[in-house]
């Protein structure tokens, strides 16, 4: 299977903090290829490095050796810019705390990486709205994100990273600060709207029940990944 039918792939990499006699090998040597549609749980205790490695995957930090590969693209060889646009363009990222910014509202959080990718207004917000509807937040478009509740804030969060269609979603612990029920009702939600719209999701979790509804759970332990 080639690159460019890949949602992503890790060649290889391997991150290190510090010199010397202070070095920390975080991620040896992770080899990961997801296909399009494919759900990946990846588990492991704390500290094992599992948001590090999704940082990797998502180019928001540089790998020591090795390489990710984003649509064709290999990420350490772009421009900050042009890793800026490969993102933009094929990725949605979801975190356990929402990141919604505060001053605006659902729908225009939501249809901001839209706006981000040029896309006129008036048809983002169309498209956010669209996707509100499908997270069940149709009547909460216009609230901002004081005025919901931390199950709704994540909501907006999910709809944030899909709205603008990524080849894959990366979420580290995206239900980590809600109820039990909160949390069922989002990563239903999250594995129903990547089965419709195609989408990869790579996803950290520590719950062992909502790993096992992925398609592969890949064990990282001691910076070294290996699947079950």
């Amino acid at each position: 299977m080639s690159d460019m039918t890949l949602a992503i792939v890790a060649k290889n990499i391997s991150k290190t903090y510090g010199h010397g006699a202070s070095k920390v090998d975080v991620l040896q040597g992770i080899n990961l290829e997801v296909n399009a549609g494919e759900k990946v749980a990846i588990v492991g205790a704390s500290g094992s490095g599992k948001s590090t490695l999704l940082h990797l995957l998502g180019g928001l930090d540089h790998a020591t050796s090795g390489e990710v590969v984003l649509a064709g693209n290999s990420l350490s060889h772009l421009s900050e810019a042009q890793l800026n646009h490969l993102r933009n363009q094929h990725l949605g990222f979801i975190y356990q705390f929402h990141h919604l910014l505060a001053e605006f509202s659902a729908v225009d959080n939501v249809a901001m990486p839209l706006r981000i990718r040029g896309v006129a207004s008036k048809i983002a917000r169309e498209s956010a709205k669209e996707m509100l509807s499908k997270v069940g937040l149709s009547h909460r478009v216009d609230h901002r994100p004081a005025a919901l509740s931390g199950g709704e804030r994540q909501r907006v969060a999910v709809a944030r990273a899909l709205v603008a269609k990524p080849s894959c979603v990366l979420a580290d612990e995206p239900t980590g600060n809600l109820d039990a029920e909160t949390a069922d009702t989002v990563f239903d939600l999250m594995l129903d709207l990547a089965k419709n719209q195609g989408t990869a999701f790579v996803i950290v979790t520590h719950d062992p029940l909502r790993a096992a509804r992925c398609d592969r759970i890949l064990h990282l332990h001691h910076g070294v990944l290996k699947g079950s």
